[in-house]
């Protein structure tokens, strides 16, 4: 009798927490932001593409010459591979796999350092959105603003992203 009384009391109170949580959520104001969508739209990101393009330009050149040197090396054994000594063929599949190592090394260097600032200023992009939404959440009185993708509907007036972008797109 004791058990059953228990699981009882038990049960009316996790069914009072449910219907209280239930309440205090339709009291919430909640928006959504997509932020891939505001990270595509805003100037700043464009910006930073260009400005790394520009920062890496002589390494990316440095490396097409590598690539293009190796190419070269590559025809010319097939072009001339039948005149050729077969120490001179030698040295040339020397050079082409020393030059292939060195456009690997060179490549993955190039690969980890341009990885690495795209995400400094991704970060950099990332901190104006998150100050943005704040803003926005400050100024239209939000309770909770959540990225659209942990969401799986709301309606389209709760979706701040395009107020995001503005208020972004000013800051250029």
């Amino acid at each position: 009798m004791k058990k059953t009384m228990k699981s009882m009391v038990i049960a009316a109170a996790a069914s009072s927490m449910l219907l209280a949580g239930s309440v205090m959520a339709a009291d919430q104001k909640i928006a959504v932001v997509n932020i891939q969508e505001v990270m595509g739209k805003i100037p700043q990101s464009a910006a930073i593409m260009q400005s790394l393009e520009a920062e890496f330009k002589d390494e990316r050149a440095a490396l097409t010459k590598l690539e293009k040197d190796i190419q070269y090396f590559q025809e010319k054994k097939q072009r001339d591979a039948a005149l050729m000594s077969k120490k001179e063929i030698g040295e040339l599949d020397k050079k082409i796999a020393e030059s292939f190592r060195e456009y690997q090394t060179k490549g993955k260097v190039f690969q980890q350092k341009i990885a690495k600032r795209q995400n400094e200023e991704t970060n950099k992009i990332l901190a104006l959105v998150r100050q943005a939404v704040d803003n926005i959440a400050a100024k239209e009185k939000y309770d909770l603003v959540l990225e659209q993708k942990a969401v799986v509907f709301s309606k389209p007036d709760a979706n701040i992203s395009e107020q995001v972008i503005k208020q972004i797109s000013k800051l250029n």
